[in-house]
């Protein structure tokens, strides 16, 4: 076997209609962790960087085409006429590539890197293989296909409701994926007949073809029966999702953050922690939030798009919003939100509070029920606030305008003109006192309803 990484074409099948999803989001692109499913296989598949990767598409194609760009070259099977069928469909778009070729599925996602190479490795052993089998031993065969294998050579694959009751006893069943090299793998899918209850082309018949013919096909097995579990159903779908965040939470524990109550803790596809962060209960991570070393994330925040320098602490019931920076030892409180702004090293909003489209400078201290009025009804603003400025509570700074260094907003101020350095900002209105007033109310209002009840 060569150490040498061949060239590799990937064909991802991703033309079934979905139905039992009842969506009108194609199937592929209903997200795990935050992430389309298929987005998570592509990322495995791009670690072996393919010379080609197609994908097979029918209902949905609009979808998948705007999702994948110029990523991947779309192949549409219409109408769907089986497994066998789709895989044909990629044949014009690999014409010429003589390499091996994986065959995967948009809808089983987890496919490792490990895994897809240790499909193209077996195709280069000694007795090269024509068609190597992905297999799995799961807990409860249940219906499955089933690989009828010795020493890692196969002698038959045959669906459950063939197999004999000495078959069904094997446990070793098809994931359906596989590799071959492409022009044997497009001259088997030629041989494969429709003669079935279904009238459709099965891909798992090219093993049987080639066995029929006097070839080698080989199987592996599957490190983890779940790594390539199917996804059909909004049940299946959380299933998934609950399997990946139990390993994520695992990770990060043995990473060094402490999860105050793990199975609570929802982490997104791309989120990154430091050591010794602390989370707490109900947080949810959402895509592109990175947290650094020493950082506290107290219960029942939601982080979306934000980097938290070391030592910062968030919550309980914070928001950061895409955009959200926070500098080291910076803190927001209960019921604060974060939009594209910057909250300085040790700057502070500690309760009820908006920053959006802002930026906030070191050390300083933002009050309670304050907020940047950054959006006129057309445009976006930036409210820039110096270096420890005091924000009184319940200030409301109109956009664009800045805050200088070591200024006092007094509370309850409206502020729309820059307020400079060191300077007292207070924009109230004269305070109408009237002596009395409210007895005189209360007293005519009783005999009033008084009267009423006469």
């Amino acid at each position: 076997m060569s150490d040498a990484q061949p060239e590799i074409a990937a064909i991802v099948l991703a033309a079934g209609k979905g139905t039992r999803m009842k969506s009108t989001r194609h199937k592929v692109l209903h997200p795990i962790a935050g992430r389309p499913m298929i987005e998570h296989l592509l990322a495995s598949l791009g670690e072996l960087q393919p010379a080609k990767t197609v994908v097979v598409v029918g209902d949905g194609r609009e979808q998948l085409e705007a999702q994948l760009g110029t990523r991947a070259q779309i192949a549409v099977q219409e109408p769907q006429l089986g497994t066998g069928h789709a895989v044909q469909q990629a044949e014009a778009a690999l014409a010429g590539f003589v390499g091996p070729v994986l065959v995967l599925y948009g809808d089983v996602p987890f496919v490792s890197a490990d895994t897809m190479r240790a499909l193209v490795a077996r195709l280069a052993d000694d007795d090269a293989p024509e068609v190597v089998v992905l297999g799995f031993e799961p807990g409860d065969p249940l219906h499955y296909g089933r690989v009828i294998a010795e020493d890692g050579r196969i002698r038959r694959m045959v669906e459950y409701k063939d197999a004999t009751e000495a078959e069904r006893a094997c446990t070793l069943c098809n994931s359906g994926l596989l590799a071959a090299r492409g022009p044997a793998l497009f001259e088997l899918l030629g041989k494969v007949g429709n003669a079935n209850a279904q009238g459709e082309y099965y891909l798992p018949d090219i093993v049987n073809i080639a066995i029929a013919e006097g070839r080698d096909c080989a199987v592996i097995v599957a490190a983890d029966a779940d790594e390539v579990a199917g996804i059909n159903s909004r049940g299946e779908l959380a299933a998934a999702e609950a399997r990946w965040q139990a390993a994520r939470r695992a990770r990060a524990m043995v990473d060094g953050a402490t999860l105050v109550a793990p199975e609570t803790v929802f982490f997104s596809f791309d989120t990154v922690l430091g050591r010794d962060v602390t989370v707490e209960p109900n947080v949810v991570f959402g895509p592109g939030v990175t947290v650094a070393d020493n950082v506290t994330i107290h219960a029942f925040s939601h982080l979306e798009g934000a980097d938290l320098a070391e030592g910062v602490e968030i919550g309980p019931y914070a928001r950061l919003r895409p955009g959200s920076v926070l500098k080291r030892g910076a803190k927001v409180g209960n019921f604060v939100e974060m939009k594209k702004a910057v909250l300085g090293e040790g700057a502070k909003a500690n309760h009820l509070t908006y920053l959006g489209d802002a930026v906030v400078g070191e050390g300083a201290n933002i009050g309670a029920g304050t907020i940047t009025c950054n959006y006129d009804g057309y445009f976006k603003h930036l409210t820039e606030i110096g270096p420890r400025a005091f924000i009184g509570s319940n200030s409301a700074l109109i956009a664009p305008v800045k805050i200088g260094a070591d200024a006092i907003v007094a509370a309850g101020s409206a502020v729309s003109r820059d307020v400079a350095d060191g300077e007292l900002r207070m924009v109230r209105a004269e305070q109408l006192v009237k002596p009395g007033w409210a007895d005189r109310f209360h007293d005519a209002m009783k005999k009033k309803k008084a009267a009423g009840k006469d």
